[in-house]
Parts: C-alpha cells; structure tokens; sequence
C-alpha cells in the first residue's frame, strides 16, 4: 500500500472509532469482572473495539489544538506515540479469539503500548512550555489548552486503567505484595495506610531539598463503623498519586513559610471520614496559604510557582511542571469524585479529596468528541460581562452638584 493511501485509510480509521462513544466502567463493574468470572476472550473482544475508541476520540481532538502547539518537537512525539499505539490495535480488529496466539500477542501489545505511553505526561508538560516560551500567553489558546489536557490527560488515566486490569488478571506480571487486589483494584483499600504511605515517600523527597519535613498527624472519622478503620474499595495508585501530590505541596509550603523555625514545623494533618456517600480525605498545612485570587490558578497546567525542572535530570522534581495538582483532581475526577482548596492566606491550606463511599456509583467520567467538544475550540473568547475595575481611582470631586 502507497503511502498516501495508507494515511488516508488510517486517517478514515480514526474517523470510524470516532464515532463511538467510550463505554464508561464502574469500580464495582472491574471487580465482578475480575473476581467473579475473568475471562480472557470476554476481555480480549471489549478492549479490541473500547481501546481504539478511546484513543481515536482523543487524537480527533488533538488536531483542533493551536497549529503553533501542535508543532512543538514534544507534541509531535506524542501523537507519533498514539498513532503508533492506534495503528497496532487495528491489527487485532477482525483477529478471532478463538486463534491459538492471539490472546497471548495481544496481551504483550498492551504491555508494550503501557510502556510506550510511561512518558506522556512530562513530555506533553514540556511541549505545553515549549510553547509558552516561544509563543508567550494568548488567554483565547491558554483556555483551549486548559480544556484540551484536562480530557487528553482524564482518557489516559482511563486507557491505562483498562490496559493495567488485562494485564495483571490475564499476564504474569501479578503483584505478589497485593495477592487480594483484583487487577490495580484493592477490594479492601485501607485508606489511613495509603495517607501514610504518601506522606513518607514525600518526606523522604522533602528531606532532599530541605534539611528538614513536617511531622504528620492523622485522624479518622467513620460513621459507617465507628471502632472500625475507614476501607474502600478503589484504585490504591490513584489515591496515593493524589496524596503524594498534596503532601509535597504541603511540605514545601510549610518549610518555606517557617524558615526561621525549621527545628519546629507545624505538622501536616490527615483527617480521613467515611459518611453514607463520600469518602474524603484533608490534608491540612501552615504553611501560610495562597491569596485567592490564585487558587484557581493553581490548577492551570501552565501555571507553577516552582521553577522548571530538566526532564534529562535523573532526580525526582519536588515541584516545577505545573501538572501535579490538576492531574491529581483528574484522578479524583475519573470515579466521580472532586479535589478542591481551601485556602486562607497567612495560614494555611486545607485540601480535601472528595472519592465515592459506593463503588457501584464509582464510574468513570471520560471525554467524547462530539460538535460540543468541537464548538469549544471554534468560539473567540467573549468579552467579559462583568465590570473591571478603573486603572485610575476617579475624583469625584469633579461630579459635585452644583448648589
């Protein structure tokens, strides 16, 4: 086949998937699934048609992205990854499950198309400021962008989260550490550990910037159980993402903000309740706050108060991309929950995630392309229909009544 007609038949692929809105999952659904009545082929014919479906709504999308963004060396590795990762897929289109190695191929493909999208995140960042850079701040392209990464970076978590519950029930790469999780799920997550397993590892990262890190102080409330600790049936590597997230913001806050005192931080609190419907968790600092006409800018993936870490540096950043905290309420988002700050400036921060208490209302929440998601990016930005205020004070000495 001639490469034009090659691209234009991928083209015409892309186009087909397109059209099909992803079929979204319970937790509870994942867990029957792979507790109940885990079957291979069942696995193999859903992922076959579910996971070009999904990559084919976001590299729809891409394309509306500023033609300047779209040109950035990172942006263009990215999508050569999708397009790489779409186009295998496609070989197990019309591929029965009944042939003696297609089970087997399919599972290696997978392993190999996880391991290929490992870095999309900060490769994406770093087109993201390649382009800032270049280009500097247009609000019309920034908010497109907002919203673009918000759903590219939301179908990647759901992408890896279907790859990762194949591969651990069907594969070999099952995590003896975890013998009852079924796939990356923990039918019975005990949240405090993972509080605590997250601040530890953010410690540790701390304490390599700082000579020092904030104790952590953990309360938990269940109504549900009141003897009893709070558990949950979720994804223990989402949780802890979010958490890892926020302890570090907490930390570095807090040693900044009490320079003079480093021999005696104001600890980190957790305070972790379980209630009929949410399951939340707040983590809360002194570590002096943030004004709020800031917060919202907090969760923009071109805003950081960090300087930019090298992707080359084989030290882990404690901060610097600007992607952590709104990446972190993607993961809180996927299941239906929320992340959200609470901030009061010249004390501290409290961050509560919000999660589902039910995994049967736990589903996911994933982007479609669809003329609504395409009229986003088409519209110029509307002029503000609220008052500004005056650069100059005015004198209103000049607007007295004549007697």
């Amino acid at each position: 086949m001639r490469l034009s007609a090659f691209l234009l038949n991928t083209s015409a692929k892309i186009e087909y998937y397109s059209r099909f809105s992803p079929s979204p999952l319970s937790i509870k659904q994942f867990l029957e699934f792979g507790r109940d009545n885990a079957c291979e082929k069942t696995s193999y014919m859903f992922l076959r048609k579910e996971l070009p479906v999904r990559l084919a709504n976001t590299m729809r999308e891409v394309n509306l992205l500023p033609d300047k963004l779209l040109t950035q060396p990172s942006v263009r590795l990215v999508q050569k990854w999708y397009m790489q990762s779409f186009l295998e897929l496609l070989e197990y289109e019309n591929r029965s499950p009944d042939d003696p190695h297609a089970l087997n191929d399919f599972l290696e493909i997978l392993i190999e198309i996880r391991n290929r999208h490992n870095d999309v995140v900060p490769t994406m960042a770093q087109g993201v400021i390649e382009y800032k850079e270049k280009f500097g701040f247009d609000p019309f392209a920034s908010s497109n962008i907002q919203y673009f990464l918000d759903r590219f970076y939301t179908n990647r978590i759901s992408f890896r989260m279907l790859i990762n519950q194949h591969t651990l029930l069907f594969g070999n790469d099952t995590n003896p550490a975890h013998p009852k999780h079924i796939g990356s799920i923990d039918p019975a997550c005990n949240v405090a550990d993972v509080v605590n397993d997250a601040y530890e590892m953010a410690k540790m990262l701390c304490e390599q910037y700082y000579p020092t890190a904030p104790a952590l102080k953990i309360k938990e409330f269940n109504a549900k159980a009141p003897d009893k600790p709070i558990q949950a049936v979720y994804v223990p590597s989402h949780l802890f993402h979010m958490l890892f997230e926020l302890f570090k913001n907490a930390m570095r806050a807090t040693v900044e903000h009490n320079e003079e005192n480093k021999d005696d931080l104001p600890p980190v609190k957790a305070k972790v309740t379980l209630g009929k419907e949410d399951l939340s968790i707040k983590i809360s600092d002194r570590g002096g706050g943030v004004p709020l006409r800031k917060i919202d800018r907090l969760f923009n993936y071109t805003y950081s108060t960090a300087p930019t870490p090298s992707l080359n540096s084989k030290r882990v950043p404690l901060a610097g991309f600007g992607h952590g905290l709104p990446i972190s309420r993607l993961y809180a988002r996927y299941f239906q929950g929320d992340l959200q700050l609470y901030s009061m400036e010249g004390v501290g921060t409290d961050a509560v995630i919000y999660l589902k208490a039910l995994s049967s209302e736990s589903f996911e929440r994933l982007p479609v392309f669809n003329k609504s998601a395409w009229r986003h990016y088409q519209g110029g930005p509307g002029a503000d229909d609220w008052s500004n205020p005056s650069k100059e004070p005015r004198d209103a000495s000049k607007y007295k009544a004549k007697r």
